[in-house]
Formats: structure tokens, sequence, C-alpha cells
């Protein structure tokens, strides 16, 4: 439909002079001119500005969350923490908004980060405990360490990503200078702080280490792919939320 259509430009604008400009400057306005609509046709899809720069945002972490969801369907071990961290730390760098979010960029998002540290809360506490449940399935089938404290691996799984984030901005030209590398040391980092290092540690099968991984990985991979698109389902609903009625 055209009015789908023009939603979707103005969204796509909104993000683009976001990550140019930053918050405080991008102004309807403008958004509207470069999209090639009028101001009341922006109105008649978000309230404000601040819901339609949230709607960047959510429409961004929504891309990367169906990235995450194909490839755990096209294959089991993408549920391992190890491939999903270092996977979407390369989404995230290849997105101007989330890496904004991730290095906490207050040149782009202003005071938008704060903005959405309260519209989108509950989204939040519901991708905690969407984690949560993702490493208590691979810690009932034996692929990740069972001697911490969930929420405890949960805060370490987090540190790491943040740490890698910040590092690129901190360490500037001492790191890697392309993403590959970056990606592979994170997912070794995930590996060694938190995955078994053979896998099921049950009664020996005959199958050597790489097949029980997998097959346990294909075990627990329904349940965990269910929980994410309970997400995406969740931030899809977000996504409604933030449009005028």
């Amino acid at each position: 439909m055209e009015l789908e259509g023009r939603g979707e430009r103005i969204l796509r604008t909104a993000g683009e002079l976001l990550v140019a400009w930053g918050y405080r400057r991008v102004t309807i306005e403008e958004i509207a001119r470069r999209a090639g609509v009028g101001k009341g046709t922006v109105y008649l899809h978000w309230k404000t500005k601040d819901a339609l720069l949230l709607a960047v945002v959510l429409d961004s972490k929504q891309d990367a969350l169906e990235r995450q969801l194909a490839r755990m369907r096209a294959d089991p071990l993408e549920v391992l923490p190890s491939a999903v961290m270092s996977r979407y730390y390369c989404d995230a760098l290849e997105s101007p908004v989330l890496r904004a979010v991730h290095t906490d960029d207050s040149g782009v998002l202003g005071r938008l980060g704060d903005i959405a540290a309260v519209e989108l809360a509950e989204l939040v506490a519901h991708g905690d405990r969407a984690l949560d449940r993702h490493l208590g399935a691979l810690r009932a089938c034996g692929l990740v360490r069972d001697d911490m404290a969930l929420a405890d691996q949960r805060y370490t799984l987090i540190a790491i990503l943040v740490g890698f984030f910040m590092a690129d901005t901190y360490l500037d030209s001492r790191a890697p200078a392309v993403t590959e590398p970056r990606a592979r040391l994170l997912a070794h980092t995930v590996q060694a702080a938190l995955e078994t290092p053979a896998g099921p540690t049950a009664t020996p099968d005959g199958l050597p280490d790489a097949d029980r991984v997998r097959e346990a990985a294909a075990r627990a991979a329904p349940g965990i792919i269910a929980v994410y698109e309970h997400i995406a389902q969740l931030s899809a609903e977000e996504m409604r939320r933030q449009l005028r009625p």
C-alpha cells in the first residue's frame, strides 16, 4: 500500500538523518522534505519526533533479530552464545543506528537514549528473560556451564559484548582494523567463559565431540527459536505502539 510505502520511506530517511545529524538537529520538517512528503504526512504515522526516532531504533533492532532467527533456523549451532554474540556484534557494527546505540554515541543519540530507557524498559526486561531461557535451555543440554548462577552468566555475556563495543571506541587504532578478527575474539571469549569444552557430558555415545554438540544444539534450537520469535512479536507490537492511532 502507498501509505505503508511512505511510512517505510519516512522511517528510512529519519534513520539516515539521525546518524548524519544527531538527535538534536533532526527535525520533522527536514525528514519530510528529504522523504518527499508533507510534514503532515509524517504526523499521520508518528505522533512526535521522539516516537519516530524510537521507531528507527526498534526497526534496526528488529532487523538484527530477524537475521539472528534466520541463522538459527538454518543451523542449530547458531544458538550457541559464542555464535549469537559474535554474529550480532557484526550486524550491529554494520548498522549505523545500532553502532551508535551500543557505543553510547551521545552525538548521535542525544537524549534519545534516556527516552528509550524509559519507553522500552518493558521490552528490555522481556529480552533479559529471553536470554535467561536461552541459557537455561543450553545448560539443560550440557552446552553451557552449570557451575555459575544463570543471572551471573547473563551478566557476563552482556558485559563481554558491551566491552567489545566500547573497546572499538576507546582503543581506536590499537584494535584490529576490520570487524571479522574482533568478532572471532569475541566468540572465543564467550566460548571460554560460558560454553562447555566438549559439549554434553552425558554417558559416551560413540559420537565425536563436534557431532554431540550439533545433536544437542538441534534439540535445544526449536525452543530457543520460539523464545526469540516471541521477542520479535513484542518488538513489532512496540513499533505499532509508537504509531499514531
